[in-house]
């Protein structure tokens, strides 16, 4: 069964997450991180298939869902990250295999490379790390942001209208979906999103903070790529075939880099658990095999 926490960290961060506990303590510790503009809230369907396999941990990361920060707290990646470092540290999390999606992604990696020896494996659903994976369509404003050099540039205003939007956030939980698959998306899932991480002035600045900062996580990609084959993690590719932010390529990009490596691309979209959740937890069930 699934339980929800609180912990205050040192940073003053107070993260909220999920956890769900086998009886068996020498199950592996499956760190589950989310992405925009949800939180951990996306797992909910996917939680119940793992239980019986694996101690889940599934934090909402600062900036999102319940987890509430300190005043003057600065919403970055590399904050991210060592927020999620801290929260290990509190629980004792030696090693983990880590579930990446969306911001999850570069989240996890700016943490891998700080222990590296913590991380066992690696499950990327529509988690990026390539330029390949960006579609454009999606990413050329931001990107356009990024080259003026300026975080306050006009364009600024143009993503708060045209991103933080309902419109978008539902978008891009059925865009691409198969039509006979969107009656499976559930609409309390990007309403959840929006009213919580999205609606509020606030909530759309720290959004904007974090699309400026992911110009940084760019930057990194060929350490990341370099810490995948040095590391030999296995790595489990599990993407939504027909996501357009994060687009199928971006798992292809995986095999110049991972030896141990499975791809599997679903007929669904951005965030394919909302539609292939049965599927992605088998393969998941069997990628946790490698570490018994």
């Amino acid at each position: 069964m699934a339980t929800h926490h609180e912990l205050t960290l040192p940073n003053g961060v107070q993260l909220h997450y999920i956890q769900s506990r086998r009886a068996n303590p020498s199950a592996p510790t499956l760190l589950l991180l989310h992405g925009f503009p949800a939180s951990a809230n996306q797992f909910r369907t996917l939680i119940p298939l793992l239980a019986p396999h694996a101690n889940i941990l599934a934090p909402d990361l600062p900036g999102f869902g319940f987890t509430k920060t300190p005043s003057g707290y600065t919403h970055s990646f590399a904050n991210l990250a060592n927020t999620v470092g801290l929260f290990l540290d509190a629980l004792e999390v030696k090693s983990f295999i880590a579930y990446i999606f969306d911001y999850g992604s570069p989240t996890f990696f700016r943490l891998a490379l700080q222990r590296p020896e913590a991380v066992k494996g690696i499950i990327s659903q529509n988690g990026n790390a390539y330029v390949e994976g960006f579609g454009q369509e999606f990413w050329a404003p931001l990107q356009d942001w990024w080259a003026a050099g300026n975080e306050l540039a006009p364009i600024r205003e143009v993503i708060r209208t045209e991103v933080l939007s309902f419109a978008t956030t539902r978008s891009q939980y059925v865009d691409n979906v198969p039509k006979e698959l969107v009656p499976k998306v559930d609409p309390a899932g990007y309403t959840l999103d929006y009213l919580q991480n999205v609606a509020s002035p606030e909530q759309q600045e720290v959004q904007l903070q974090l699309f400026w900062d992911y110009r940084t996580n760019v930057d990194q990609y060929p350490a990341w790529q370099e810490w995948l084959r040095k590391s030999r993690v296995p790595v489990l590719a599990v993407w939504g075939r027909n996501d357009q932010i994060f687009v199928k390529a971006g798992a292809e990009a995986y095999k110049k880099d991972v030896k141990d490596l499975e791809v599997v691309l679903l007929d669904g979209g951005h965030f394919v658990l909302e539609t292939h959740v049965e599927e992605v937890a088998e393969k998941i069930k069997a990628f946790l095999t490698k570490f018994q």
